[in-house]
């Protein structure tokens, strides 16, 4: 049986065909091309949002600094509906394969969530692979925002009991991996809230049912992987914590929010992480969405598929 398109995800893609030239994929490990085409991609997703901070006018935002397991200094930014009463945060890890993406290029997206729940956020700026920072790094980064936000709790009038870590696609999968250590160092967590998430990197062979309508691919997926993991990939010394897919048991993770699109490669990774926390009695929200491909909601919007779909997310946001 043939898979369907998103009628309107098609138009905008039909759209963006009509409008550029054609131009062959990167070469499979050549992650600097992978990055400005992803940078590029961010950019022209982020201009589909009312920019920040003027189309965000009750959103504040500060920006500070924390260290990272390994003493890095990682910029977070904290964002804030005005005259709310927080009690709940959200740590946030955007999206980029391991290798691409900002807090810049994400300000819009975690400005509307803070807008539309009033829920604060903090977006975590972790390093990039593979040139500044491999393996366990943007992991430790991202946990390492977790630990600032549980550490100013009472400054920021957040209870610590009552905080999430989310992410997209590749910080889906940081947010996995923070809450995984989460669990193994005894630090509360609320939720997971993980979208369309790069969990496992032994998904690597193409799916030829799927390779008409993948907009992040497999070789794609190789370049991403093997830039953060380096000698490691492809053995089995990848930490569960980076490739949250090979955790040994799922016991005691924090319940999760599972979103995945039907056409993406991470479908059948998504649901099956998803199918282990239910199968060890652990609350779980899955959303596969018929007809959807990678960052689907950042590429339509407006569409009837996006909305529903950020209708769920700032409803469990709402619930913390």
């Amino acid at each position: 049986m043939a898979f369907t398109l998103d009628p309107e995800l098609a138009a905008v893609l039909q759209a963006l065909a009509e409008q550029s030239d054609p131009t062959p994929p990167p070469e499979r490990d050549d992650w600097r091309t992978l990055r400005a085409r992803g940078t590029a991609s961010m950019r022209w997703m982020a201009s589909l949002l009312p920019a920040y901070p003027f189309g965000y006018p009750l959103v504040k935002a500060s920006s500070h600094k924390v260290r990272s397991a390994d003493g890095a200094e990682i910029l977070v930014r904290w964002y804030e509906k005005a005259e709310s009463a927080p009690g709940s945060a959200v740590v946030y890890a955007h999206g980029g394969g391991m290798i691409a993406g900002s807090i810049d290029l994400y300000d819009s997206v975690v400005a509307g969530y803070v807008q539309a729940t009033g829920v604060p956020f903090v977006s975590v700026d972790y390093r990039l692979a593979p040139d500044a920072a491999t393996g366990t790094g943007p992991v430790e980064d991202v946990f390492a925002a977790l630990a600032w936000l549980g550490d100013q709790a009472p400054e920021l009038r957040v209870d610590p009991r009552r905080i999430a870590v989310m992410g997209d696609s590749a910080g889906g999968g940081l947010a996995a991996g923070v809450a995984i250590l989460a669990r193994d160092r005894g630090v509360p967590l609320a939720r997971q809230a993980l979208l369309y998430p790069m969990l496992d990197d032994r998904t690597l062979a193409p799916d030829p049912r799927l390779t008409p309508y993948v907009a992040w691919t497999w070789d794609d997926n190789w370049t991403g992987w093997h830039a953060l993991l380096g000698a490691a990939f492809g053995t089995d010394d990848v930490p569960p914590q980076v490739a949250p897919a090979r955790v040994a048991t799922v016991e005691g993770l924090a319940p999760a929010y599972v979103e995945v699109g039907e056409l993406d490669i991470f479908r059948a990774e998504a649901v099956t992480y998803a199918q282990r926390l239910a199968d060890a009695d652990i609350p779980i929200e899955l959303h596969l969405h018929s007809g959807a491909i990678h960052e689907y909601d950042r590429l339509a919007p407006a569409s009837r598929l996006a909305r529903r779909a950020m209708e769920d997310r700032r409803r469990v946001i709402s619930s913390l």
